[in-house]
C-alpha cells in the first residue's frame, strides 16, 4: 500500500472506530460478551507479558466458523508436533467464546486486535509469533504492513474469492495489489480460486492448492443424536419427518415454516444464525399462526400439529442435524452467500438449498453439477422439499453424491499444515 494511501487509512479506520462503537458495544451486550477482555481489541491485556508464548504460530479467526476451522488445524498440528504453541485471536464475542471452550490446553485465546498500528505494536511485541495465519480472506492492511516491517511471514489458508470479491479487489487494485503481494503463502481450495488469486497480484510462488480446510472430514467429529434431543421432537410428535432450517437469517424462518406447513406430518426445527434473534423469529412465526417452542424455555406443544421447533442456542447445530430427515441451508433464500451445508452432508441427510451459496464456492457447484444438492428458489421450496422427501431413494442418492464431493477435500488440513510448517521453518 502507498504512503499516501496508508495515511488516509489510519487517519480514517480511529473515526470509523469510534463512530462505530455505541453500536458494536450493543451488539456485544446482547451477545453476552460484554467483559473486560475486550479491552483486548486494543492490546490491553491483564496477563503479565512474562508469561505469553514467545514465537507461536498466531492465527487471526473472526467469528464460529473461522474459529472452528483454526481449532481443527490446530488439533491436528499439535498430534505430530505437541510442542507447538499457538494464539487464536478471535474477532466476535461467539467465536471467543467457542475458543475459549474448545481449544486444546495451552492454546492462547485472545480477542484480535484493531487494525491500528499501536494497537498492533503492542500485541505483537506481547506475543512475537513467528507466524500468522489468516483464515479465508481477512486482509488488513496495518496488519500486513506490520508484519512486514519486523519480518514475520503471512500466510492466507483456505482462501476463498467469490466473483463479488474478486470484482471488488479488482476496483480497488491501487490498494490491494501491494496487500497481496506480501502474502507469503495462499492455500487456495481449488485451481479456479488459485489462478483468480494469481490476476489480483499474490506471487505464483505463494500459491498452492490444497483443498479446503472448512470441507475436509478427515478426523473430524461426526454429527451424533443425542437423547435429550429426541425427547423434544418426539414431545412434538413421534416419527414425523424432521426438517431442519440451518443457520436461518431475517425472514427466512417465516418463509420455511410455511413450506414446511405444505409437507404432510412434517416438523419444521428452526436454528437461527443468531439466538438473540429469538425474540423477532418467536413473533414472526406466531403472526401466521404458529404456535412456537423454544429450545431455551422447552415445554410440550400445546397443539403439536400447529407448533415450530426454534432452537435458540449455540454451538449445537452439528448433532441437531443428525436428527433431521432433510436440511434446509439458511441464508440462501432471502439472504446472499448461504451456510455451511456441510455438517448436514456429514450427518447423511440429503440438503436444499436457495439459489445464493455463493460463500462456498467451488463446493457448491460440485454438489449443483454431481446432482448431490436439491437448490430450488424460494417459490419452488414447497415443491423441492417434497421431492426429496417422497422418495426415499432420492434420499440416499443425494446424502451418497454430496459425500463423494466431500471426500475430494480430505486430507486438505495436514497439505496446510505441511506449507504452514515449511514457512515458518519447522520442516
Amino acid at each position: 500500500m502507498n504512503v499516501v494511501v496508508r495515511l488516509l487509512y489510519n487517519w480514517l479506520l480511529p473515526l470509523f472506530v469510534l463512530l462505530a462503537a455505541p453500536a458494536w458495544l450493543l451488539k456485544m451486550a446482547r451477545r453476552g460478551g460484554l467483559d473486560a477482555r475486550l479491552l483486548q481489541r486494543l492490546g490491553v491485556f491483564r496477563r503479565p507479558v512474562e508469561f505469553e508464548s514467545v514465537g507461536a504460530v498466531y492465527i487471526h479467526a473472526v467469528s464460529v466458523g473461522e474459529v472452528r476451522m483454526a481449532l481443527r488445524l490446530i488439533a491436528k498440528w499439535l498430534e505430530h508436533h505437541p510442542e507447538e504453541r499457538f494464539v487464536v485471536a478471535a474477532t466476535t464475542s461467539t467465536g471467543f467464546r467457542l475458543a475459549e471452550m474448545e481449544a486444546p490446553d495451552g492454546v492462547r485465546v485472545i480477542y484480535s486486535p484493531l487494525d491500528l498500528f499501536l494497537t498492533l505494536r503492542h500485541t505483537f511485541s506481547r506475543f512475537e509469533p513467528a507466524l500468522i495465519v489468516l483464515i479465508d480472506s481477512e486482509l488488513w492492511p496495518n496488519l500486513l504492513h506490520f508484519a512486514g516491517r519486523r519480518g514475520i511471514p503471512v500466510a492466507l489458508v483456505n482462501a476463498r474469492l467469490s466473483p463479488r470479491s474478486a470484482r471488488r479487489y479488482e476496483r480497488f487494485r491501487v490498494i490491494t495489489v501491494p496487500l497481496l503481494s506480501q502474502l507469503k503463502l495462499v492455500c487456495a481450495q481449488a485451481v479456479e480460486h488459485a489462478k483468480s488469486w494469481e490476476k489480483l497480484g499474490v506471487s505464483a510462488d505463494a500459491l498452492v492448492v490444497t483443498g479446503s480446510l472448512k470441507f475436509d472430514l478427515e478426523g473430524s467429529a461426526h454429527p451424533v443424536e443425542r437423547a435429550e434431543f429426541q425427547e423434544m421432537i418426539d414431545a412434538f410428535g413421534p416419527g414425523r419427518p424432521v426438517i431442519l432450517a440451518a443457520s436461518t437469517h431475517a425472514g427466512e424462518e417465516r418463509l420455511i415454516a410455511e413450506a414446511v406447513r405444505g409437507v404432510p406430518g412434517a416438523l419444521a426445527v428452526i436454528l437461527p444464525r443468531h439466538a438473540e434473534r429469538r425474540g423477532a423469529v418467536q413473533a414472526d412465526l406466531e403472526a401466521i399462526g404458529f404456535e412456537v417452542v423454544l429450545r431455551s424455555s422447552f415445554q410440550r406443544p400445546g397443539s403439536p400439529g400447529k407448533a415450530v421447533f426454534v432452537v435458540d442456542s449455540t454451538g449445537e447445530l452439528r448433532d441437531w442435524t443428525a436428527h433431521a430427515d432433510v436440511v434446509v441451508i439458511g441464508k440462501s433464500f432471502l439472504g446472499r452467500g448461504g451456510q455451511n451445508p456441510v455438517e448436514a452432508i456429514e450427518a447423511g441427510v440429503p440438503v436444499v438449498c436457495g439459489p445464493h451459496m455463493e460463500n462456498f464456492e467451488p463446493l457448491i457447484t460440485e454438489l449443483r453439477t454431481a446432482l448431490a444438492i436439491e437448490s430450488v428458489s424460494k417459490s419452488d421450496l414447497l415443491k423441492g422439499l417434497r421431492a426429496v422427501l417422497g422418495s426415499t431413494q432420492y434420499q440416499r442418492a443425494l446424502a451418497a453424491s454430496a459425500t463423494a464431493v466431500l471426500e475430494q477435500h480430505r486430507g486438505a488440513t495436514a497439505r496446510i499444515i505441511l506449507h504452514l510448517r515449511e514457512l515458518a521453518g519447522r520442516a
